[in-house]
């Protein structure tokens, strides 16, 4: 990864979103659907975007619980534009309609469920589902690890097929690109890093790895089943003489599931102290997903990720 590439990408970190937030300043803030932001999380992490230059917020909630919210916690909504709705459901429908019609260009999950935010993405009215299917990546850094990665399905697809896989790498490579990673290194993960006939997710890897050679996936460097040490340990790779291009310095890993996965991320998170920003690939437009308890830091790097995300396709429409 160059510097350059680390510099802006690393900045989901806290010493780091200065960063980030610099690197986006240039661009256009980006018209931005926020769903149901009616807890003091959700509306300010909004705000916090707002006041960044990050994204040009429509508040889309019921009005009298976003003012108490509002008032309730010192959050100044100022002249943020405000669509009235009676509940989440609704505020859900209406923010990817409003998507789906161009009126807004990201949409972001306030304090919903995410099924229900995703499922109002996903109805067929809404028109922004693509070719791709909709998958999740984390965007993660933490000090144990010398660059920053993604993590790629831990909140959408619980069990997902090779086709599903598929989409999952294509989809992290697209995200790797905007970020600024010309090549990114993917790893497929699994327990082991050989192939055994009876572990699928091992089979699933090889599979993922021969299309990548077809050209059935482009744009970075697959290699798998890689086990989670030899995939960010170079040391473990060589200990165990694996020979690869990706061993030990992943710029993606791809877990077999979404238990693994959302797994996997708390403990990089809880107890690896990373940081990370949540982002949903695949749709017409970016969508933010994040916790319901992510910090406000945490939704404002989420932003600015979605922002550039929508500056490369204003400037290369899909």
């Amino acid at each position: 990864m160059n510097e350059q590439t680390s510099e802006h990408f690393s900045a989901v970190a806290p010493s780091g979103v200065a960063r980030l937030i610099a690197h986006v300043k240039a661009m256009a803030p980006v018209r931005t659907a926020v769903v149901h932001p009616c807890d003091a999380l959700s509306l300010g992490g909004a705000l916090d975007a707002r006041d960044a230059g990050i994204i040009t917020p429509v508040l889309v909630a019921p009005l009298a619980k976003l003012r108490a919210v509002a008032a309730d916690f010192g959050l100044d909504l100022g002249d943020s534009e405000i669509v009235d709705v009676p509940h989440s459901h609704a505020a859900a429908a209406t923010a990817a309609r409003l998507a789906g019609k161009g009126e807004v260009q990201a949409l972001m999950k306030g304090s919903l469920h995410s099924d229900e935010y995703l499922g109002a993405i996903l109805a067929p009215e809404a028109g922004l589902r693509t070719e791709r299917r909709l998958t999740h990546c984390y965007i993660m850094q933490t000090a144990s690890y010398p660059r920053p990665f993604i993590l790629t399905d831990a909140a959408i697809n619980i069990a997902p097929s090779l086709e599903d896989k598929a989409d999952i790498v294509r989809n992290a490579i697209d995200l790797a690109h905007v970020i600024g990673v010309p090549e990114p290194k993917v790893a497929i993960l699994a327990a082991v890093e050989t192939v055994n006939p009876r572990m699928r997710s091992t089979l699933d890897a090889a599979a993922l790895c021969k299309m990548a050679d077809r050209g059935q996936i482009t744009g970075g460097l697959v290699d798998g089943p890689l086990a989670f040490d030899n995939a960010v340990s170079p040391e473990a790779a060589q200990v165990k003489g694996i020979r690869s291009a990706v061993a030990g310095q992943a710029d993606v890993l791809v877990v077999p599931d979404l238990e693994s996965g959302n797994m996997l991320a708390k403990q990089l998170e809880f107890l690896g102290g990373a940081e990370s920003a949540g982002i949903v690939m695949g749709a017409r437009v970016p969508i933010v997903l994040t916790s319901r308890s992510d910090s406000r830091t945490t939704r404002l790097a989420s932003c600015a990720i979605a922002l550039m995300l929508a500056e490369r396709r204003r400037a290369a429409p899909p």
